[in-house]
């Protein structure tokens, strides 16, 4: 009597390799989501980053920007920006006139789903002391 040759696989073989295959396809797709979503996450870093050096730009180049104070604005309905301008380390009883280093701390802020996320960045620039208002 002769034997037959076993030729292929097992179905249990088969179904032991395809249960290997899913679990090690989920663990891939899984990998995928979390990477495309922090990929997200930096694309609106990326896009607030630019947004926010643009505004300081113009802020710290706007010569009719008062000489104190807070002040913000709207870029659309999911982001905007809040600033605050302030003397930085003026000394005491400085005359009208007299050049003093002005801070100008902005903050760009903006809402990604349901997540609420700012971009803070600040300038210096040199500015005469305004004469008092009567």
């Amino acid at each position: 009597m002769k034997k037959r040759s076993q030729r292929g696989f097992t179905l249990l073989e088969i179904l032991v390799a395809t249960t290997l295959m899913g679990i090690a396809v989920v663990g891939l797709l899984s990998s995928l989501s979390t990477s495309m979503r922090n990929a997200t996450h930096i694309t609106d870093a990326d896009k607030a980053s630019q947004i926010a050096r643009n505004k300081l730009e113009e802020l710290v180049a706007d010569p009719t920007l008062p000489f104190q104070g807070n002040f913000e604005g709207t870029f659309d309905n999911a982001s905007g920006w809040s600033v605050q301008v302030a003397p930085f380390e003026a000394p005491p009883r400085v005359a009208p006139g007299a050049m003093i280093l002005q801070r100008i701390a902005l903050v760009v802020w903006w809402t990604g789903g349901s997540n609420h996320r700012e971009y803070p960045l600040e300038a210096y620039r040199i500015v005469p002391v305004p004469r008092p208002t009567q």
